[in-house]
């Protein structure tokens, strides 16, 4: 990863390596947390490349975090999921309209911003998971 980026990802979310830690219910947690922000680092690289304004930016930014705390909660109440690749779990809570509804409630405002994350997000996974065309 060039250093520009990796400065640029540092400045954007200079606590990344530290939101699994501050999403787990348990420290059994940890690790699927390890794996979002692992599934999420690609997109917020790509993000960052697009030149969004970083108001623009830091609201994604928000929104991803929403999103692990959101994954990590599911995975918690319903551990089955956590036979799933967290990719395959994120793809079930997202899709190219929406994200999932966040609890406690937020303002329809607020959701529909949250929604906008998840498509790009979901776009973003769609397209980096296609075979190289040949």
């Amino acid at each position: 990863m060039p250093s520009a980026a990796v400065e640029a990802l540092a400045k954007l979310c200079p606590d990344l390596a530290s939101w699994p830690q501050r999403w787990r219910y348990e420290d059994s947690d940890i690790a699927p947390g390890e794996r979002i922000v692992a599934c999420f680092t690609p997109c917020l690289l790509y993000l960052l490349g697009q030149g969004l304004a970083t108001r623009t930016l830091q609201r994604h930014r928000d929104h991803l975090w929403m999103l692990g705390g959101e994954i990590v909660r599911r995975l918690h109440e319903e551990p089955a999921l956590r036979r799933k690749s967290i990719k395959t779990v994120i793809l079930q809570l997202i899709d190219d309209e929406c994200g999932p509804l966040i609890w406690p409630r937020i303002t329809e405002q607020q959701q529909n911003s949250f929604d906008a994350t998840c498509r790009k997000l979901y776009q973003f996974l769609i397209a980096t998971s296609k075979p190289a065309a040949q």
